[in-house]
């Protein structure tokens, strides 16, 4: 690995996410080593992949080389692997490029997409839980209109413009705006041997309303803009089967499709190595202490969604989102350098902030805490906040700008099929 040995204590933290990140910057003046570890050498803005994949943002406005973000950190390393195994009793841990021992472990690797043990939707369905997968889904929605655009079938051309997304928590509410939003947009002026009307827009879901961890008031709000949309809702179905070409509910319903994109839950990217009563399988998270300590160990910490702290007003942890996981991963650092110091540390307390999420152009609901407001107002509060945390000054301008250039020209311009998507 090329690691150079130290004689100050070595944090290994695993996960370049908002947790990882947001717990490393705490540290960057204490004499300590910081080995990060991550499948790839950028940061993902998670939030805005739905803009990747429906051509609204390039890749790059919503991702940001690790490396550069703690470049002035002085002892920081980062390795681009794979870990595959934590050996916690001799403080090792085992990657795709070697093994390495810590003094300090800190688990940051946030979720993967849940099939639910559905192997046909596995296979077939496209997940979106990475910048690859976004641009998949890209790539996948331009070919299919492409094709439909010569297509003489009209059954065949039904397929192709058959859009169906399960899950309609923030991802799915916001993937079928945008799509329904493309339609209204784009189809007309780039593909005019096509009708509007002919490319349609399904969001289906198991509970009964939209947005089922918001307030009812914002689910009402967001229901309706999405109807105005266009968009076609299935509230209380589940999906039982997608072969690749038809989508079936359990109660009969069929939806012949050439693009399901799968946001219908999450679960724990978890590490081999740790198990017993640290590991709360249902969730696949990590039971952790007030201070991220994770259970049944001294040096092991876990920090955002693979973490699971259970408090009263979160009896089953916090919610998967990014403000927890930046929350502990600044709280963590803090009390590192309390730890490191010999200083008492504080127990974590969460401060919600509020949820939010968009359904298109003027169109977002909010809810903090009893207020819930939707429109053009919650809209821009959205775009300010989402502006705010993106990581890198030039992402926030550049994304700024193509959002001020698609908000006047009713436009999309990341439509590029760069890489074409072929299943396997």
């Amino acid at each position: 690995m090329n690691i150079p040995e130290t004689s100050v204590p070595r944090i290994v933290v695993i996960g370049g996410g908002f947790a990882g990140i947001s717990f490393i910057k705490k540290l960057q003046k204490e004499k300590v080593q910081i080995v990060l570890f991550d499948r790839h050498n950028y940061h993902t803005f998670q939030p805005l992949l739905y803009q990747v994949s429906t051509a609204g943002l390039e890749p790059d406005s919503i991702a940001y080389p690790l490396r550069k973000i703690f470049r002035k950190n002085v002892d920081f390393h980062f390795r681009m692997a794979e870990v595959e195994t934590i050996q916690a009793e001799n403080n090792t841990i085992h990657t795709s490029i070697g093994s390495l021992h810590y003094d300090f472990l800190v688990i940051a690797t946030g979720t993967r997409t849940n099939f639910f043990g559905n192997d046909s939707i596995a296979e077939n369905s496209m997940p979106m839980k990475t910048v690859p997968q976004a641009l998949n889904i890209r790539s996948l929605m331009l070919q299919n209109i492409e094709k439909a655009d010569m297509t003489p079938d009209a059954r065949e051309r039904k397929r192709l413009l058959n859009f169906v997304i399960a899950g309609a928590g923030p991802t799915g509410v916001e993937l079928a705006g945008a799509l329904a939003e493309f339609r209204k947009g784009i189809l007309e002026n780039d593909y005019p041997e096509l009708e509007e009307e002919e490319m349609n827009v399904h969001l289906i879901e198991g509970l009964d309303r939209v947005l089922p961890p918001m307030s009812k008031e914002a689910s009402a709000k967001a229901q309706k803009f999405l109807e105005n949309l266009g968009v076609q809702l299935h509230l209380e179905t589940f999906i039982s089967d997608y072969d690749g070409k038809t989508v079936t509910t359990k109660d009969g319903q069929k939806f012949e499709t050439a693009t399901f994109i799968w946001a219908a839950g999450v679960t724990g990217a978890l590490i081999n190595g740790i198990d017993g009563k640290a590991l709360v399988e249902k969730a696949n998270r990590y039971r952790v202490d007030r201070y991220n300590k994770v259970e049944g160990f001294d040096n092991i910490y876990a920090l955002g969604d693979i973490a699971l702290m259970e408090t009263e007003e979160y009896p089953k942890g916090h919610p998967q989102v990014a403000q927890p996981a930046i929350q502990q991963g600044k709280h963590l650092g803090k009390n590192f350098r309390k730890m490191l110091k010999g200083e008492k540390m504080e127990p974590f307390e969460y401060f919600d902030k509020g949820t939010m999420a968009t359904v298109g152009r003027n169109k977002a609901v909010v809810d903090i805490r009893k207020l819930h407001f939707g429109g053009a107002i919650a809209w821009f509060l959205w775009m300010f906040v989402h502006l705010w945390f993106l990581v890198g000054f030039r992402n926030r301008v550049v994304t700024f700008f193509n959002w001020t250039y698609s908000y006047i020209n009713y436009d999309r311009a990341a439509r590029l099929i760069i890489r074409p998507f072929k299943k396997n």
